[in-house]
């Protein structure tokens, strides 16, 4: 089975870090773990199947996976790699 590169974008860094963040100033570093835990298990699944996700509604050029109710990621592929491009809250006004 063919497994594909990822890449994290700079964005994707920053907004994985700030929802780690967000999640230990308003839960437990149980919840925190749980939610790196989710994020690790998405990133094996999508070595292997790169169109896991859908796409996504607002940018149909990005794919959006669910992590949580509160969370989402969106990627893009880019032949045999796919970039993580930001994790964003459900809730917000985002722009994918």
């Amino acid at each position: 089975m063919k497994e594909y590169q990822i890449f994290w974008s700079p964005l994707a860094e920053e907004t994985y870090l700030e929802t780690i963040s967000q999640i230990l100033k308003h839960w437990t570093v149980k919840e925190a773990v749980d939610f790196e835990a989710k994020v690790e298990s998405l990133i094996r699944k999508l070595k292997t199947q790169k169109r896991l996700c859908p796409p996504s509604d607002k940018q149909k050029n990005l794919l959006r996976c669910v992590i949580t109710s509160q969370s989402s990621i969106v990627y893009q592929i880019n032949d045999d790699v796919i970039e993580l491009v930001a994790f964003f809250d459900n809730r917000s006004e985002h722009q994918y």
